[in-house]
């Protein structure tokens, strides 16, 4: 078995992880702090949402950077399944000042979806199940070709 979670570059790593807490839920079980780097270094978190985790670090350094370095763009986009209350979610994210990219809807495969960015420009998506569909019901749905490999 392993655990996988990404770790996120922000250039205001403890306000960043105050701001997820607020925004999204998030519980805070571990912070490394790095005073003498920078006051507001911090060089490993876990941030924890159902049984999920992501890690906060930063300020960015070497090869790694913030969405606010590099124009807005974004790698990747952090996905949260949530079990229910996405559009409350949503709310509470819009609340705490998250940019709220696409508002909550129904997507023909089955879940409920927003997507946003934090205020350091990352991408965020939330969703819940609706209804369990099986690959081929999400071909019909889409028209997209899904290939299930289990």
């Amino acid at each position: 078995m392993a655990d996988l979670y990404p770790f996120i570059w922000y250039r205001r790593p403890k306000a960043a992880i105050r701001w997820l807490e607020e925004a999204f839920g998030f519980e805070t079980r571990l912070l490394v702090e790095d005073p003498e780097t920078a006051p507001d270094a911090v060089i490993h978190s876990e941030l924890h949402i159902g049984d999920g985790k992501v890690g906060v670090v930063g300020p960015p350094r070497d090869q790694s950077a913030s969405p606010e370095d590099i124009g807005g763009r974004v790698t990747a986009a952090i996905h949260v399944q949530l079990d229910g209350g996405i559009d409350a979610h949503c709310e509470r994210a819009r609340g705490a000042g998250a940019l709220i990219e696409r508002e909550p809807a129904d997507m023909p495969y089955g879940d409920r979806v927003y997507t946003c960015r934090d205020p350091e420009g990352h991408a965020w998506s939330f969703g819940q199940t609706n209804a369990t569909m099986t690959g081929d019901e999400v071909a019909e749905a889409t028209g997209h070709v899904v290939r299930e490999t289990r």
